[in-house]
């Protein structure tokens, strides 16, 4: 992985939104980080919210900000457990036109060195809507630190090598 520094840097918009039944805006920690995480890279932090654990809030959240051209990624953090209100991944199947399967996959992976076989709990995933990528990451501030620096930072980097998403962006919509 290498990041190509005579390429220009490209910003790109990212909506952030916590799931949880339980946080709010001063207690949302793992928010905080993917917020300052997105700011500090040179993103623009285009809206950021928080939801409850339902499908259907979940997918509103989504299919508002997929229908806004300004915004080019979704980070969602929270609800991608096991437990009865763990709804995350399910509501990204309401929205979703293109499964994203090595994210989940090289997410598990990577957090197997921090929580060992804990990781199998998880199933953070990620998707293509209609042009825009969402990101559903859990909700702990590990797994935020895990997803944003080892694998979010490099592929939403347009100067990183040999490829990343923000290069395929402008292609997200063929047919």
């Amino acid at each position: 992985m290498a990041i190509d520094e005579s390429l220009p840097f490209k910003p790109i918009n990212i909506a952030l939104l916590t799931i949880s039944d339980s946080r709010a805006p001063k207690d949302d920690t793992s928010g905080d980080i993917f917020a300052d995480r997105i700011k500090g890279a040179g993103h623009t932090l285009a809206s950021r919210e928080i939801s409850r654990d339902d499908k259907n809030e979940i997918a509103a959240h989504l299919h508002r900000w997929i229908d806004d051209e300004q915004i080019d990624a979704i980070i969602t953090t929270g609800g991608t457990g096991l437990t009865g209100r763990d709804v995350t991944p399910e509501a990204l199947d309401r929205v979703k036109d293109k499964d994203i399967p090595g994210f989940g996959e090289l997410f598990r992976w990577l957090s197997f060195e921090t929580i060992g076989t804990s990781t199998i709990q998880s199933r953070a995933c990620a998707v293509i809507s209609r042009g825009t990528y969402i990101f559903a990451l859990p909700g702990s501030n590990g797994a935020v630190k895990d997803g944003w620096d080892k694998i979010l930072a490099h592929q939403l980097d347009s100067r990183h090598r040999p490829c990343n998403f923000v290069e395929l962006m402008p292609r997200l919509r063929e047919r």
